[in-house]
């Protein structure tokens, strides 16, 4: 495929977890033929030092060799330095795969980020492609819409991310007064909206919840598979923001997405299914701040906190 995405690599200090998302993007034949850009954050302490810089060493010894390396000198943290880094990309190439340290990638990955961001390149409503999907019990279509941004592996263009709200406050405040908060939440099964409260007091400092509060904004959605190409490694107790657990454990496909949907509305049966899945995990909590806990303590807190 002519005319590939640029690919962005967000890496701190796990040279072990880099070193397998490496070699997985590399088992991606698309790889050799795309743009890829490698964003090392700095040490934040000087305890960080030793695992930033054999982060580092992994990088060079197993990037592309066309591959560009940006090492910051100091910690920006992973929320500013996912928001500078897609928006440098979006801005140069019109979209952009992001992909994070503790990813591991299907082989065919890239070529469903690369054929959906072609596919959906002008319909305004699409607004991410998601690579990961949760191990719902469900029998989903190959691809369907659903709104959840999810952020281990995903991609975007230029023209949705331009309507990223860096400013978390705005976007409650939109939210109270268009009464969307029940279905901001997923019809109450989540606690996105007690996330978001958080990310505004400086309690957390997700990147991701204000693009999700961006998309929901602008009745945007995003493309899921039905069997995500994306597995997600960090929940092993290294990460710095979450606990060790296998609930997210999935097989990836081994065979290509084939089958683009052209039905560009919300599938209410995947609605159904992660709400399905949310409570066989974590019981019915009794209010939207104890899901909003448990959620932050459980599920993403590497990616929604957005602080490496």
């Amino acid at each position: 495929m002519a005319d590939l995405a640029p690919i962005a690599v967000f890496t701190y200090k796990r040279p072990e977890h880099t070193a397998r998302l490496l070699r997985s993007l590399a088992a991606n034949p698309e790889t050799s033929s795309s743009p890829v850009y490698v964003f090392c954050d700095g040490a934040r302490s000087t305890s960080d030092s030793a695992d930033v810089s054999a982060t580092r060493r992994i990088v060079r010894e197993l990037s592309p060799r066309h591959a560009v390396t940006v090492e910051r000198d100091t910690n920006m943290g992973l929320a500013a330095s996912i928001i500078a880094g897609v928006s440098k990309l979006t801005s140069e190439f019109s979209r952009v795969i992001v992909l994070e340290d503790d990813l591991v990638l299907s082989p065919v990955a890239l070529r469903y980020f690369n054929e959906a961001l072609v596919r959906y390149r002008d319909v305004d409503r699409v607004m991410h492609i998601a690579g990961y999907m949760f191990p719902v019990k469900a029998n989903l279509p190959e691809t369907f819409f659903y709104r959840e941004a999810s952020c281990w592996g995903w991609a975007t263009w230029e023209r949705a991310w331009r309507q990223f709200e860096p400013d978390g406050l705005k976007i409650r405040d939109l939210i109270l007064a268009k009464h969307m908060r029940y279905e901001f939440d997923v019809r109450n099964s989540m606690g996105f909206f007690h996330m978001l409260e958080q990310q505004i007091s400086g309690k957390n400092n997700s990147w991701a919840i204000r693009w999700y509060g961006s998309m929901r904004l602008a009745g945007g959605l995003a493309l899921h598979p039905g069997i995500s190409l994306v597995e997600n490694l960090g929940f092993d107790g290294t990460g710095e923001h979450c606990s060790p657990t296998s609930e997210f454990n999935v097989k990836v496909a081994d065979r290509p997405v084939t089958q683009f949907t052209d039905h560009v509305e919300e599938s209410e049966a995947a609605i159904k299914a992660m709400i399905a899945y949310r409570q066989k995990i974590w019981g019915e909590p009794r209010s939207l701040a104890a899901r909003g806990r448990t959620y932050l303590r459980r599920l993403v807190q590497r990616a929604w906190n957005a602080v490496s």
